[in-house]
C-alpha cells in the first residue's frame, strides 16, 4: 500500500521533478509562482540551495494550510564556482568545458512548507565526467538545448549516458530531487 500525505503541491516546472514524484506514486498537482532566485554573497553551495527552495517556498506562505508544499532548487559547485543554468548556447558550452574531465558537486536544497513549518534539508552528490570533446560538447548543447538546468546538462540525457564515469551519492539528487530524503521527511511530516 503506498503512503498517503496530504495534498502537495510541487512548485517547479520542472519535467523531472514531476517525472520523479510521479515514479515514487506520489499524487501532487503543480502550482507556479515567480520568485527571486538571487541570493546573498558569502554562501556555501548548500546555503545556496536551501536559501532559494525556501524563498520559493515563502511565496505560498499566506496560500496554504493544509497542503505541503514542496520547492527545491539544484546547483553545480566546481573549483569554488557555482553554475547554474546558462545563459546562452556559447555559455553552455563553457560550462561543459569546464566540466569535463573533473569532479564536480551537485547540490539540491528542499523546503517542504505545511502548516506554518518549513523543513529544510539538502543532498549532495560527485559526479565523475570523463574528458570530453568539443564536438561530444557542441552537439549535446545544439540537440538538447540545456538552458533550463544548472551545469548546463541532464543526467539522464545523452551528456550523462556517454560521459559521466560515476557519481558518488543519489542519482535522483542529480536529476534535481533527493527521493529518498523527501519521502523520509514527508513522512515524519504526517
Amino acid at each position: 500500500m503506498n503512503q498517503k500525505f496530504p495534498q502537495i503541491i510541487l512548485a517547479s516546472k520542472s519535467p523531472r521533478r514531476q517525472e520523479l514524484l510521479k515514479l515514487m506514486d506520489i499524487d501532487f498537482r503543480v502550482v507556479l509562482k515567480e520568485v527571486d532566485e538571487s541570493y546573498p554573497d558569502g554562501l556555501t553551495p548548500a546555503e545556496i540551495a536551501l536559501f532559494i527552495a525556501a524563498k520559493k517556498a515563502e511565496a505560498f506562505d499566506e496560500d496554504v494550510n493544509d497542503e505541503i508544499v514542496l520547492t527545491a532548487d539544484t546547483i553545480v559547485a566546481i573549483d569554488g564556482l557555482i553554475l547554474g543554468k546558462p545563459e546562452s548556447t556559447e555559455h553552455a558550452i563553457e560550462m561543459l568545458q569546464r566540466l569535463s574531465g573533473k569532479v564536480h558537486e551537485v547540490y539540491t536544497g528542499v523546503c517542504l512548507l505545511y502548516k506554518g513549518q518549513y523543513n529544510k534539508f539538502y543532498d549532495r552528490s560527485e559526479v565523475f565526467f570523463r574528458k570530453l570533446t568539443d564536438e561530444e560538447i557542441r552537439s549535446y548543447v545544439e540537440e538538447y538545448q540545456p538552458m533550463d538546468k544548472a551545469g548546463s546538462y541532464g543526467i539522464q540525457q545523452r551528456i550523462g549516458l556517454i560521459g559521466i564515469e560515476r557519481i558518488n551519492g543519489s542519482y535522483t539528487n542529480v536529476v534535481g530531487l533527493p527521493t529518498e530524503k523527501v519521502y523520509q521527511q514527508l513522512k515524519k511530516m504526517v
